[in-house]
């Protein structure tokens, strides 16, 4: 559903022009693939053979997995909403995002998709979802302080008084 989301419906809710560099496309493009493959080889290859029975869907790992996988989707989506609609049609200003989960962190898409990992890594009980989950913060993490830094430096205190954590609310 992510992923569905991601290339076939937020290309279409998106606003403006900007072109993303090929480079970027082309890692994203390699992580995926990657990625795919790990989580494929795991799951059809080297989890033992009767660990994703129909009985795992009501184990309590993959309930909880599922839980807070649906939680940091309607985080992700609810927060990239609030990120949409920040500007009018022709305004080129930026502005802080508020509400949401964007009360605590500056990058509330970034814990939503984050916790959506977690909840993957939940529910497959698995070293190949942990690893997943670990990438995804490796690569939101420094792109979340990046953002903090550059919120600080273009609203100063109109954005520091907020007192936002950059990704994951009250800790970091």
């Amino acid at each position: 559903t992510h992923y569905f989301q991601r290339s076939f419906i937020f290309p279409f809710l998106i606003r403006g022009k900007s072109k993303m560099p090929l480079g970027i496309i082309a890692m994203g493009a390699t992580f995926n693939t990657l990625n795919a493959l790990m989580q494929g080889c795991w799951i059809f290859y080297l989890a033992p053979a009767d660990r994703y029975t129909v009985e795992w869907l009501w184990s309590p790992q993959f309930i909880i997995g599922a839980l807070v996988f649906i939680a940091g989707m309607a985080i992700n989506l609810h927060s990239d909403y609030i990120i949409r609609h920040l500007r009018k049609e022709g305004d080129t200003r930026h502005y802080i995002p508020m509400g949401g989960m964007f009360r605590y962190v500056s990058s509330a898409n970034y814990f939503g998709e984050f916790l959506e990992w977690v909840g993957f890594a939940i529910a497959s009980w698995s070293w190949a979802g942990a690893i997943f989950a670990l990438w995804t913060f490796a690569n939101l993490g420094p792109r979340s302080a990046s953002l903090y830094r550059r919120y600080e430096k273009e609203f100063g205190e109109e954005f520091t008084r907020l007192k936002r954590k950059k990704i994951i609310p009250f800790i970091y």
